[in-house]
């Protein structure tokens, strides 16, 4: 079996990515991983909070909790896709939300895209995000 190596690219064409990547290469075995759009849901399926951060690092915390139920880390992101229903109040945040991002997924950025969507399913949430991740295969 051989070992999964993740190679981040960031062709210089592109200039410098900052907070992510452009693409993401999976080589060798692995099992790969789709987690579902995640809210700021806690434990009884309650938005924890309006502010926007806090909504970010619950549903942050929430698509750690999916990978981490399969075993793996969220170091084994390659992709996150990010859905905001107010572009300006997330980059209001940006502070905030760059803590929450490392302090839930560390230093780690896959390749990712934020897109503003008129509204979410449920009410009251602001952000829904949702990752791939490529798992190392068990022996």
């Amino acid at each position: 079996m051989n070992p999964m190596h993740l190679e981040l690219l960031n062709p210089e064409t592109l200039g410098p990515a900052k907070g992510y990547s452009n693409g993401v290469l999976v080589r060798g075995d692995c099992d790969l991983l789709f987690v579902a759009g995640q809210v700021a849901w806690d434990s009884a399926q309650k938005i924890v909070s309006p502010a926007f951060a806090s909504q970010f690092e619950q549903a942050l915390k929430n698509v750690a909790a999916v990978i981490h139920a399969s075993g793996g880390e969220t170091a084994h992101i390659v992709r996150m896709t990010i859905y905001v229903t107010d572009k300006a109040e997330y980059v209001a945040a940006l502070r905030e939300v760059g803590a929450a991002y490392r302090a839930v997924i560390g230093r780690h950025y896959p390749a990712m895209a934020l897109v503003q969507v008129a509204a979410l399913l449920e009410p009251g949430a602001k952000v829904e995000i949702e990752a791939t991740a490529a798992l190392p295969r068990r022996a």
